[in-house]
């Protein structure tokens, strides 16, 4: 079965109205999607790293009004959950497809990671200037490194080790119209690709838990 990228309906599903049928289009049209290239992407990112990987996709079940404005699949090396380790994504909001290494406000050890990152500062500064910083994972605000110099990276990063809610994410965008986005075996090796630029964060992060 060929693997399927994502559609204009893909990305339209989050102006549906309504918690319920949102998530029903989630769960019908977008999390099997999230599951064909999460199980291919977490092998190979376990034959990397040298370690299991497993794939989690996002439930959303701490919603109970507002329908999500966003949704994701995310791998990490713990199979209970994702949130409070480094992790990588793939996911979508209405306008954009992300594809991040992720640190969120539940990471217990933001700190350590935060310092090993602002000695380690060239990791990010290297990325090619078409990779994307976010400081929260709720907003669709980032940041292209070409944006950013060196002091704007650490100031960055001071802010996830001094915030206790901070979070920092570091990756690609892609728009809906790209027919990369849409051709899925071409969007499987990209994200790959990006996943493997970015196993030298994903691996400093982890030295670090």
């Amino acid at each position: 079965m060929s693997l399927k990228g994502f559609t204009k309906s893909d990305f339209d599903v989050f102006h549906i109205d309504g918690l319920e049928a949102r998530m029903e289009a989630i769960q019908s049209q977008i999390q099997p999607k999230f599951k064909a290239f999460g199980d291919i992407l977490a092998d190979e990112l376990a034959v990397l790293l040298g370690n299991e990987m497993y794939l989690h996709i996002a439930k959303h079940a701490r919603r109970k009004v507002n329908p999500p404005n966003d949704t994701w699949m995310a791998i990490a090396h713990d199979k209970r959950g994702y949130k409070k380790h480094p992790h990588f994504q793939l996911g979508l909001f209405d306008d954009h497809l992300f594809i991040w290494f992720a640190l969120i406000y539940e990471a217990p050890n933001k700190k350590a990671i935060a310092e090993s990152l602002m000695t380690n500062s060239h990791l990010i500064m290297d990325l090619p200037e078409d990779y994307v910083i976010s400081l929260d994972h709720m907003k669709k605000d980032a940041t292209t490194i070409g944006e950013k110099n060196e002091s704007d990276v650490i100031t960055d990063l001071e802010r996830l080790r001094d915030v206790k809610k901070a979070e920092y994410l570091v990756g690609r965008h892609l728009q809906p119209e790209q027919s990369l986005v849409q051709d899925g075996q071409a969007l499987l090796t990209f994200t790959k690709e990006t996943y493997e630029q970015l196993l030298p964060i994903y691996q400093l992060a982890m030295s670090q838990s």
